[in-house]
């Protein structure tokens, strides 16, 4: 526990066998309740892993996507009491030892979403970043500040916190489950009044590190694009999207 708060981090997984363990030794013990690893129909022997480890370990038995994979993840995280959750890729790209601050910057109420940014710092390309992701995210990310009016260094990043009151609120039901399901949970934040805050977190780029080729990061910009453009016709009142929709498909407990 941190401050009093229930703290649970879950790891939504595909073939991550070589660094799941690597990545779970350095999860702080210390203030974490519980860790939950949802496998998404992996190949390798990352369930075997996981058990290994006595993770709570949850398998589909189909390929659900990445959205699908973190739509488990949260809902059985809340059905463990969670207070604060927070999401770690097990592939060890980004460093566990900042769950603790980013919990903290939650259960202290400061924030309501914390993202761990490869932007802040100035370190993304040095810990490998390829320069097309480097700067795809940049453009993406000065195109949505723009549009809606915040001032975030990255909207893509993979190392999120985020509160209780959060994903039961957020209609999460309703968003892709496909990798632009992190935009749409962030621009759902904001919409609905959310405070999102930011850390410099340094990434490291390996092959084992999880990545999306070419084909689907142009795939995911244009999801990407296609969110934005909902938020502001929603927010402008000129149409509806049941991503935006306070009456939308949430998470029961």
């Amino acid at each position: 526990m941190l401050n009093g708060k229930r703290i649970v981090v879950v790891m939504p997984a595909y073939n991550a066998e070589k660094t799941l363990k690597k990545t779970y030794d350095e999860i702080p013990q210390d203030i974490v309740d519980c860790i939950i690893l949802t496998d998404d129909h992996s190949s390798d022997n990352t369930v075997h892993v996981a058990k290994d480890l006595k993770l709570k370990t949850f398998v589909h038995d189909t390929n659900l996507g990445y959205g699908g994979n973190q739509k488990t993840c949260y809902r059985e995280a809340l059905k463990l009491g969670a207070d604060v959750v927070v999401m770690l890729h097990p592939d060890y790209q980004y460093p566990p030892k900042l769950i603790t601050p980013m919990a903290g910057l939650i259960t202290c109420g400061m924030f309501d979403v914390v993202l761990g940014s490869r932007i802040l710092g100035n370190k993304a390309l040095k810990g490998g970043m390829p320069v097309y992701k480097y700067i795809a995210n940049r453009i993406l990310t000065l195109v949505e500040n723009n549009l809606i009016g915040e001032k975030l260094s990255e909207y893509h990043t993979g190392y999120r916190a985020f509160s209780r009151e959060v994903l039961l609120n957020l209609p999460i039901l309703e968003d892709s489950d496909d990798f632009v399901f992190d935009n749409q949970l962030l621009l759902q934040a904001f919409y609905f009044g959310y405070r999102v805050g930011e850390i410099t977190c340094p990434a490291v780029y390996t092959e084992e590190s999880s990545s999306i080729n070419f084909r689907r990061s142009v795939v995911y910009g244009l999801g990407v694009l296609g969110t934005v453009f909902k938020y502001m016709r929603q927010k402008h009142n000129l149409g509806k999207s049941g991503i935006f929709d306070k009456n939308g498909r949430k998470i029961k407990i």
